[in-house]
């Protein structure tokens, strides 16, 4: 359990902060930018439960917690040290994957098919949902340009992308099952 007496430390008043290894980095450091990223997703998925309500907003509070163990899984580097550990990372697991892969099936099964890109907009949930989805989309470029420096857990990359899909998929759902979506017209201000 973690327990949180004091908030401030001091430890990060000259710009570092400490990786969930111990390790000091800068916090501009590539890694932080990752996992600060998440947690920016997380507070957007936040702002979106205000309008969200039964199995969608039960399904975006589990995305929460998993957003918590992916910024888990992001700090603590050297996945080859792991084993060792007297404490064992949390890693994402490929089972959180396949539980996005399968409400997004659900939700896309009672969608029409799209003809057009659309805008995003819409419902004032559609529109927090679009937010989400472009921050993910944040978070798995900076995930993907760490994880060419640095070893990333692939399950990290593999969820962040799945679930910018997600929120794409929701965000049509609370578009009136699409009916409502924001249509983009090429050219139309010409």
């Amino acid at each position: 359990m973690v327990v949180l007496n004091k908030i401030y430390t001091r430890t990060g008043d000259k710009g570092t902060t400490a990786l969930g290894n111990g390790d000091r980095v800068a916090k501009f450091d590539s890694r932080v930018a990752a996992y600060g990223t998440s947690d920016e997703l997380n507070s957007h998925v936040g702002v979106a439960r205000l309008q969200a309500s039964g199995e969608l907003d039960t399904q975006l509070s589990m995305i929460q917690n998993d957003l918590f163990d992916l910024g888990a899984d992001l700090c603590r580097p050297d996945m080859a040290g792991d084993a060792q550990s007297e404490y064992p990372p949390l890693r994402m697991a490929a089972a959180q994957v396949t539980r996005l892969e399968a409400e997004i099936d659900v939700m896309n099964d009672a969608l029409d098919p799209l003809r057009s890109f659309i805008l995003p907009g819409g419902t004032a949930l559609a529109a927090h949902l679009h937010v989400c989805r472009t921050v993910a989309r944040r978070a798995e470029r900076l995930t993907v340009e760490l994880s060419h420096g640095e070893e990333v857990n692939p399950e990290v990359v593999t969820y962040l992308n799945r679930l910018s899909d997600w929120f794409f998929v929701a965000a049509r759902m609370a578009n009136d099952q699409g009916r409502a979506d924001v249509l983009w017209v090429p050219g139309a201000n010409r």
